[in-house]
């Protein structure tokens, strides 16, 4: 059996601090492997967005550390994400997506106040028609955002629940606490 791995505390701490955090209800967590490549220390979440049972978004966030610190990242830290989401197809065509998903990153990490410089990353917006044998449903399309940025400090509960905000705009999750309009039932009705 090999001995345990002893983690620089800084990793450590930043590890317990995305383990700590509790996402809403619709976001399932599992922790996964790790590229090894990246930095020498690295830590990685996936996530499935729920909606009526069904998936309706994924996403992974991976924590990279590197004690001598990185130029590109400004830090010894990093936070690396992917989410993607299926989307209407009128919605998937509107040219106003990317940087309406765009937003969806940077509000949740205001909103959450989760401190962080170096902040980049791409928002890609597709759309698929079937044909022939592969003919089916209608056209769909999908976003796509990629994203990292450093943290300041190694406390990253609030990174955690932006990015848990973040997958929740990507899936159409209304904000928590409020019912959408279709689920909502008159007055005195059971």
């Amino acid at each position: 059996m090999a001995p345990p791995i002893a983690y620089p505390e800084t990793f450590a701490r930043a590890v317990a601090g995305l383990r700590s955090a509790t996402p809403r209800a619709e976001i399932v967590l599992e922790e996964v492997g790790a590229p090894q490549r990246l930095a020498p220390y690295a830590f990685a979440l996936s996530a499935t967005v729920l909606r009526d049972g069904d998936d309706v978004a994924t996403g992974r966030l991976i924590l990279l550390h590197d004690p001598a610190g990185h130029e590109g990242w400004q830090g010894t830290l990093r936070l690396v994400t992917y989410v993607t989401a299926d989307l209407e197809a009128d919605l998937a065509a509107d040219p106003l997506l990317p940087a309406v998903g765009w937003t969806w990153l940077t509000d949740a990490l205001d909103a959450q106040e989760a401190r962080h410089r170096a902040l980049g990353g791409t928002v890609t917006q597709t759309m698929s028609t079937r044909f022939g044998e592969l003919a089916g449903p209608p056209t769909t399309g999908d976003i796509e955002i990629r994203a990292s940025w450093t943290p300041l400090g190694d406390e990253l509960v609030r990174h955690l629940m932006a990015w848990c905000t973040l997958l929740a705009s990507t899936a159409g999750l209304p904000p928590p606490g409020v019912t959408p309009l279709s689920e909502r039932r008159p007055a005195g009705t059971a």
